[in-house]
């Protein structure tokens, strides 16, 4: 499957798409299929998102795992300090 990340322009959290906007929780993520390009430069020109890219990702039994290890910890948060991983209730109001 593909997915998109980006950043979010008002916080720079890290946020995926999840078919109709923006959210900081991977596993929200939609699979873009050949729709990336389209979705990324209509995003960019709204200026909803900040450095928008497409990435490889699988689904699996516990919800959606990117297939490259940076892209993992740019979804859930380091990988010594779980203490600093992403909360599950967080909104990209209270991110930082």
């Amino acid at each position: 499957m593909k997915i998109i990340t980006g950043n979010d322009l008002k916080s720079g959290a890290v946020t995926w798409w999840n078919g109709a906007a923006w959210s900081l929780h991977v596993n929200d993520a939609a699979d873009v299929g050949d729709d990336a390009a389209a979705v990324i430069a209509a995003e960019e020109a709204a200026r909803r998102v900040n450095g928008a890219y497409v990435i490889d990702a699988e689904q699996t039994a516990d919800g959606i795992r990117p297939a490259h290890i940076k892209e993992r910890i740019r979804a859930l948060g380091p990988t010594v300090r779980l203490d600093l991983s992403l909360d599950p209730t967080a909104t990209p109001d209270k991110v930082l």
